[in-house]
């Protein structure tokens, strides 16, 4: 007798969990280790096969992976899936509830190298390169048509493109600046930028954060220093603008073969040095309740977009947003969240895309993005939304990401080991004091390393 499709999705979550793949290993390589599911993977994008073609055999049943972020978005997606599977009868989509016992990405590696993934994967922007390029993922070219994909922000589409071809798409995309109050700005005589081309110097807030210490702000800036100081994606997203800013990198933009001569350069160097005298001098808040913007004790925070609602309620008409302060080469933004995408060897792409479609629909977008803060992945979307009008408050972010100050994190294969070395290497320096230059050029050969072990990781995959 058939297994019934609900059964299905539960025993592959059981055997990702029991697989005994080296997981650790897996996410610094950024390598799947195959079986069906790589290949096929690597034959679609080698032949030119469609993943969708139009067409939908039957009733579809379609099983979906989604991380365990926020409540707010685990409820709208629940109810997401049951309005779909009410409106029609052609596609029925089932919500795998995921343990939250061990952490997602490396659930996700495992069930690729077991071969037990779902029909439709979500997963963070930055790992789609390496999924890529392993073949754990589909190109979604075929099933996107062209309306829809340039209703999708710029930053969107650029960070589900590799290799000429698109891979993934998302609801919402992210917002990263400084939060400032403007009244306690103001008192001190200090100016408050206007837009993207306004921004602080690197060194104009550093005077700012000596005339704020003077009004009685004793460590007026907040850099999420409980999660800084910890080696996790926080320190890659938040801080390798300033690199960039500075005129670095964490990789070779162009070919990405090496990370020596950029990450460890003099403008890398550079810009982490003045962030790490931030903190030795005492101008970071080094409170473990990351509350320093919500208490008043910092009236300066450099976070994301996830943080507005609480922020602007602790201050009401008090909050403002500004863009991250120039290194040198103008202010740089982070960019990226959690992306859609076909897993090789799964359902029917077109099945699979009947309920990303849904989605995407403006009114879908609007109801995800509400309900975790994030910014609407579609200009429709947007356009809905007060929040990012001329005057709106979150208009920032939305200019960000459609000017091309937000940038994407190395849109390569190598992406997590990237990551693993720069966020420490920033733990180490910005909030422990380590030598910087030294620090990098640990960095950089590790990421040297792997890319050496990978022979670059060419472009006709593993």
């Amino acid at each position: 007798m058939r297994k019934p499709r609900r059964d299905l999705g539960r025993s592959r979550v059981r055997r990702a969990l029991l697989s005994g793949v080296a997981v650790a290993a897996l996410l610094l390589s950024g390598c799947s280790a195959g079986g069906k599911d790589s290949r096929a993977g690597r034959g679609d994008k080698a032949t030119g096969d469609t993943t969708c073609d139009g067409k939908i055999e039957g009733t579809a049943h379609i099983t979906m992976w989604f991380h365990a972020g926020q409540s707010g978005e685990q409820t709208t997606l629940s109810s997401q899936v049951k309005e779909f599977n009410r409106a029609q009868r052609q596609v029925r989509v089932e919500l795998v509830t995921l343990p939250e016992q061990r952490p997602y990405t490396e659930l996700v590696l495992s069930a690729a190298a077991s071969g037990d993934l779902p029909d439709l994967l979500d997963f963070d922007g930055p790992n789609l390169y390496s999924y890529a390029w392993s073949g754990t993922l589909k190109p979604i070219d075929s099933c996107v048509p062209a309306k829809t994909r340039g209703d999708l922000l710029p930053s969107i589409r650029r960070q589900g493109t590799y290799d000429g071809r698109l891979w993934g798409v998302g609801t919402f995309d992210s917002g990263l600046g400084l939060y400032v109050r403007p009244s306690v700005l103001k008192e001190a005589g200090v100016r408050v930028p206007k837009g993207v081309d306004d921004a602080w110097t690197a060194d104009e807030l550093t005077k700012i954060l000596r005339k704020l210490r003077a009004a009685g702000y004793q460590a007026p800036l907040d850099l999420n220093f409980a999660d800084s100081k910890l080696a996790d994606e926080w320190n890659t997203y938040a801080f390798a603008p300033a690199v960039w800013s500075a005129g670095g990198d964490l990789i070779d933009p162009e070919e990405f073969r090496t990370a020596d001569g950029f990450l460890n350069g003099p403008e890398s160097v550079g810009a982490l040095t003045t962030m790490q005298n931030w903190v030795e001098e005492g101008y970071v808040d080094k409170g473990d309740d990351k509350s320093a913007f919500v208490k008043g004790r910092s009236p300066i925070s450099w976070m994301g977009h996830w943080r507005y609602g609480e922020f602007s309620e602790a201050h009401p008409g008090d909050v403002a947003i500004v863009p991250l302060p120039d290194f040198g080469t103008g202010t740089v933004t982070g960019m990226g969240s959690w992306q859609w995408g076909i897993p090789s060897g799964g359902a029917d792409g077109d099945a699979v895309w009947r309920f990303l479609e849904y989605l995407l629909q403006p009114e879908q977008v609007v109801r995800m993005s509400e309900a975790n803060g994030a910014i609407p992945a579609t200009e429709r979307a947007v356009s809905l939304s007060p929040l990012y009008d001329e005057d709106g408050a979150e208009r920032l972010f939305i200019d960000q990401l459609r000017s091309g100050v937000a940038r994407p994190r190395p849109q390569t294969p190598a992406y997590p080991a990237v990551t693993v070395a720069f966020s420490h290497a920033v733990a180490d320096i910005v909030f422990a004091g380590a030598p910087a230059k030294k620090t990098l050029d640990e960095a950089v050969e590790a990421i040297d390393q792997d890319l050496a072990a990978h022979d670059g990781y060419p472009k006709s995959g593993p």
